[in-house]
Formats: structure tokens, sequence, C-alpha cells
């Protein structure tokens, strides 16, 4: 009968340890990291010992010929342990692994589970599952190790048969009583978003540890079922089982889905009690949450309290300033972030772009590309938004033509929904209907989009037309949408029409008016000449009326000259807003063109009381990529004489088309 390996091997003589220590030392060179492998056997033999070591195949072939030579590879443990590292290590080689797994006459279990948990690691799924059915022919005895690793494998197939075939034998087997398996098939539907399905196999199980619940929570809050996961998380607690630092990210995303500050404040508090060494993922978790949460000074506190940071802890805090409209602040921690990878630099591009600052947004992205990163789908989004803002068509129609039919970035729904916005807001609305009309899928935004597009470019009839093909394809209208196609109506006076699909709103689809739509509806008839109606529609609304309903009223009473109802809308607007020129300047313009000329000087007597300056208009016209802004009666510009000369030309031929 042969010793145990573990004795036969400790009585080599101290030679072999210093032959194999200065063998190590000699190809280790002081970057390299060691292989960290795990086993629970207790190694004393010094080749063995080395291995564990072993930091490249170099020296793992010269320690396997040492083996070789000295008959230390024909004991199982030994071989076991060259083909984890040829298969598991970051160093090891996948293919020399295979090679002498061929050659061992017959592998036990853990040398098959080694395989097919090294082409999991390898990213090659199908050879994964392709040895588990192989241990399956050849008789091969499982452990539960084996079902996780399979399991792990069905996880990556476009279908699901593999892993309920898996399932399925673990139940006639036996094995799925092990938690350890349970565990994986959690993971498994959970993984595929088959919620219930890993939610009957929790419910089933007897004995759950932290991983099972951790497991079943980040599977809800990866789905955004963030009730489900943060209630789930209390009956955890309730249950006795303690937390781990998963468990806690796994949480604290759910509350940054839902917004609950509360529930992070309270894994907050977990976090000190314990008074742990969380890691730095857990530190970035919760600065996430407390920045989507809009709790900026909590999130300061923790970023300052971090001992290390990393390029997601910087970015984080430039998403939270620039969000809520602090540029500066966000700049700053964007400057001051030490390795900016292109996360960052969309943060703050899209900062940027989000707080009307277009110019600024178009400038760092040509930064950003100057400085060599490729842009993501989200940098050209918010790019593309700054475009449209600005109508700045050439800049909007390189991005399209240069990253996406160049085949740089893949056209997803988002990035052509984003382009089509871009052309629709630069007047080149053709260009969005042929985008809009070769995309192979579509969301309800992307209908939105070009029924804006349509209304925005006075193309009523085209919008009610998208409108009624995106109800024939089965998609139902939101409240965004009907705020679009009453804007269509107003703009193409389809008075009937646009109150229909008003009155349509909450009787055909349960959608509530907002202010918006009755805004869209006062406008609507009062571009029509039913200046009454339109203020008898908001003294009736049930609901406050908005800036946006005075203002098309007031502009509906210049068109036709109501100064009763033009003084009465300009008293609501100034009531919110005292400081507005514009209301003072169209005020006046309304009496003066119906020659109430004390009324005009009242307008202007108050505008000096209360030190209202008028804003004057400004223009911007993009010239070789640069925008030229010109303020009204503006004559700083060396041609001024020569543009003055060309637009009173251009003003003239106007008059002569009307």
């Amino acid at each position: 009968m042969k010793k145990p390996l573990l004795l036969r091997v400790a009585v080599y003589s101290p030679y072999h340890l210093q032959h194999h220590k200065s063998l190590y030392s000699a190809s280790l060179s002081p970057h390299q990291t060691k292989w960290n492998s795990k086993t629970n056997v207790i190694i004393t033999h010094p080749t063995l010992a080395v291995m564990e070591s072993c930091s490249s195949m170099n020296q793992l072939r010269q320690i396997q010929a040492r083996m070789t030579l000295t008959g230390l590879i024909t004991h199982t443990f030994p071989l076991s342990r060259l083909l984890a590292f040829c298969a598991l290590s970051e160093a090891g080689d996948l293919r020399y692994a295979r090679r002498l797994f061929s050659r061992i006459p017959q592998p036990n279990t853990f040398m098959w589970n080694t395989i097919i948990r090294g082409y999991n690691k390898g990213r090659n799924p199908a050879t994964a599952f392709s040895f588990f059915i192989l241990m399956l022919r050849h008789r091969v005895p499982f452990d539960p190790r084996t079902f996780v690793f399979a399991l792990k494998a069905c996880e990556n197939f476009s279908t699901a048969p593999q892993g309920e075939s898996v399932h399925s034998l673990a139940r006639k087997t036996g094995f799925d009583s092990e938690l350890l398996v349970r565990n994986g098939l959690v993971h498994f539907y959970a993984a595929r978003g088959w919620l219930n399905h890993a939610r009957g196999v929790f419910d089933e199980m007897s004995v759950k540890d932290v991983v099972t619940w951790t497991t079943m929570i980040d599977g809800y809050a990866a789905c955004n079922c963030s009730d489900v996961a943060m209630e789930l998380f209390g009956l955890m607690l309730e249950g006795d089982v303690e937390p781990n630092e998963v468990t806690l990210i796994a949480v604290l995303s759910a509350c940054s889905q839902k917004g609950d500050l509360g529930m992070g404040k309270m894994i907050h508090e977990i976090m000190e009690k314990n008074n742990a060494r969380w890691g730095l993922s857990l530190h970035n978790a919760l600065l996430d949450m407390y920045v989507k949460c809009g709790s900026l000074v909590a999130a300061r506190e923790v970023f300052d309290g971090m001992e290390s940071r990393d390029v997601f802890s910087w970015t984080s805090m430039v998403n939270g300033y620039a969000k809520c409209g602090d540029l500066e602040s966000a700049r700053k921690f964007f400057e001051q972030t030490p390795q900016k990878n292109v996360v960052c630099w969309s943060a703050m591009i899209a900062g940027y772009s989000q707080n009307d600052k277009p110019e600024d947004s178009l400038k760092l992205f040509h930064e950003m590309l100057g400085q060599g990163f490729v842009p993501v789908e989200h940098t050209l989004v918010s790019v593309l938004s700054a475009s449209g803002q600005l109508s700045c068509l050439s800049a909007g129609h390189w991005i399209h033509h240069y990253f996406v039919d160049g085949i740089r970035i893949p056209l997803t729904v988002t990035l052509a929904n984003a382009i089509i916005d871009m052309y629709a807001k630069c007047g080149s609305i053709d260009a969005a209907a042929e985008v809009f009309s070769a995309m192979s899928e579509r969301n309800l935004v992307s209908w939105n989009s070009m029924i804006a597009g349509y209304a925005s470019n006075g193309r009523a009839k085209q919008a009610v037309e998208v409108f009624d093909q995106m109800k024939c394809l089965g998609f139902k209208p939101d409240d965004i949408t009907f705020v679009s196609l009453l804007t269509a109506c107003s703009h193409g006076g389809l008075v009937s029409q646009g109150q229909e699909y008003f009155d349509s709103m909450e009787r055909n689809y349960e959608i509530k008016p907002k202010k918006e739509h009755y805004a869209c509806v006062v406008d609507l008839l009062g571009r029509n000449g039913l200046v009454e109606e339109a203020y008898k529609l908001i003294t009736n609304m049930p609901i406050q009326p908005c800036e946006a309903a005075w203002g098309a009223l007031l502009s509906a009473c210049r068109k036709y000259g109501n100064v009763e109802l033009a003084n009465l809308s300009a008293s609501n607007l100034l009531s919110s807003d005292p400081e507005d020129s514009g209301v003072y300047v169209l005020l006046a313009n309304i009496c003066a063109k119906e020659r109430k000329w004390g009324d005009v000087r009242r307008v202007r007597s108050l505008m000096r009381d209360k030190g209202v300056k008028k804003i004057p208009g400004r223009s911007l016209v993009e010239i070789d990529g640069e925008f030229k802004e010109f303020l009204v009666a503006d004559e700083s510009h060396p041609q001024s004489e020569e543009i003055y000369r060309v637009l009173d030309e251009i003003f003239m031929l106007s008059k002569l088309e009307d």
C-alpha cells in the first residue's frame, strides 16, 4: 500500500528544496505576481511548494520536467496541480492544459472540474459544457462543484435548454439537495433574468446561506426590481444572516434605482458599525448611491474619507455635480481625475450638454478625440444632443457618418433616436426620416422623436401620419407623444383634430393631461384666432396654469391685438418672474401696435422702476467649425458694414417674396 503523498514527499533532502528555490528565483522577475492558487492540502514537498508560486508557463515546464524525472508526476495530486495552473492561472495556457488532460489515463472528478472551469474562465462555454457531457458519457462521478461549473457555462448560451437539463440531472441524481448546487441554480436563473424560476428554487431551500440571499437580491437588483430586492434584504436580516460585501453592493444598487436614500443610509450605518476594512467596490457603490439619490454632501464625505479611489470614484463626483447643475465643481473633479477614461470624459461632456452648455460639450468632445480616446455610445448621444441644441448640422452630420456609417460604433436604437433628434432640430427633417425608416427596431422614443421632428419643422400632416402608423403597429402613446402631436396640430392649424386628440388622452389612453398639454391647446386655439376660447380654457383648467400657457396666450394677443388679455397674461407671467424683460417688451409692442401709447409708457416706466433691462437679441452662426456670435445692432465685427448690406438685401428679397 502506498504511503499518502504528504508523508512520502516530506523525506526529500534539503538539496531538493535549495535546488528548486534557485530554479524559481532565477526565472521570476520582481514585478511578476505569484500564482495564488487555492488548495486545502498542506504542501511540504519542495517541488510542489515552488509550483504554488509559479508565475509563467516557462517555469511550469521546468517544474513539470523535474516532476517527470523524479516520478512525482505519476501521482494524482501533483498532476492535478499542474493542470490547475495551466487551466486557471492568468499566466496559464488552456491549450496546454487540454493536451495535458488528454494524456491522463483516468482523470478524476477534480481534474474534469478543473478543465470545465478553465474553459469557462477562457470564455468558451460550449467547450466547457462539452466536457460536462463527456463526463456523463464516461460515467465519471460528479460532485456538487461539477454542477456549479456546468451551470456557469450554461449562463452564456443564448437559449436555456442546457441549463434546464443540468437542473433536471441534479434532481435525478439527488445533487439538487446540496446547498452549493442550489446556489448555482439560483444564480443561473437569476443571471438569465428568469426571476420566477430563481425564486422557485430559492423558496424551496430549507437552508440558505449568505450566498443564497445575496444571489437572489442581486438578481432582483439587476432586473430593476428594487422593491423586491430590498424586501428580501429585510427578510435576510430578520433571519440573522450576516450580509457580506457583495450583498451590500447589490442592495445599494437597488437603492440607487429606487432613489431610496433612507435604506442607503442604513447600509452606510451597517458598514460603520462593523468597522471592517470594506473594499473599494463597496465604497464606490455607496458613493454612487448618494450621488443618484441627490445627496451630494454625503457623497463628498464618503469620497473624502476613501483610503483609495479609482476612476469610477472620480467620475461619480463629476456626474453628481453635473446633474445638479454645478458645472464648475464637476469640471474641477474632472480635471483632478488622475487617469481619465472614456466614461469620465463622457460624464463631463454630458454634463455640459444637459445643462445648456452645448458649445462647451462640443469643445470637450474634440479635446477628448485629440487625446486619443474613442467615444462610446453615451458620448455620441450627448454630443449629438449638443449639436441639435446649436443647430450645428455639420458637426452632427460628421458624427453620424464617421462613427456610425463608418461602423466604428454600432447603431443601437438609442443612438439612432439621438441622430433623428439632431437632424430634426437642425432642420434636416428628411435626413431624420431616412434614419427612422432604416431602423430595424424602434421603441416609443423613436416614434416620439419623429413626431416631434415633424411638428417642430411645420409638417403637421406627416406628424399625424407617423402617429397613426405607431398605433397600427401596437405602440401605446405616452404623455410625451401627445405634447408633440398637439404641437403639430397647433403649427398646422388643425384645431378640431387637435382638440379631439386632447379629449382622447384620458378617454382612450388613460393619460391625465398635464400643464404642458393644456399649454399646447392654449397655443392651438390662440394661433388660430380663438383667443377668448384659449383664455376660457386657462381659467377652467383643473390644475394651475404654467408659464407656457400664459406665454402662448400673450403671443396670440400680439397676433390678434387683444390688449386686455395681453395685460392679464403679462401680469400672470411677471408674478412668477418679474425680471423677464421679454414679457415687458412683448406687452409694450402689443400696446404700440394698437396705438395705446399711454400703456406703452406705463410698461416702460415699470421696467425702469424695477431695474429691468432689455436683453439684446443675439445669433450664432457656424463658420469653418467655429461659432460666431452677433448681437442686435452689433458693429464690432471688422466686416460689419458688408454684413449689414447683405442682410438688407436678404430682407428686401424676402419682402418681394411676400
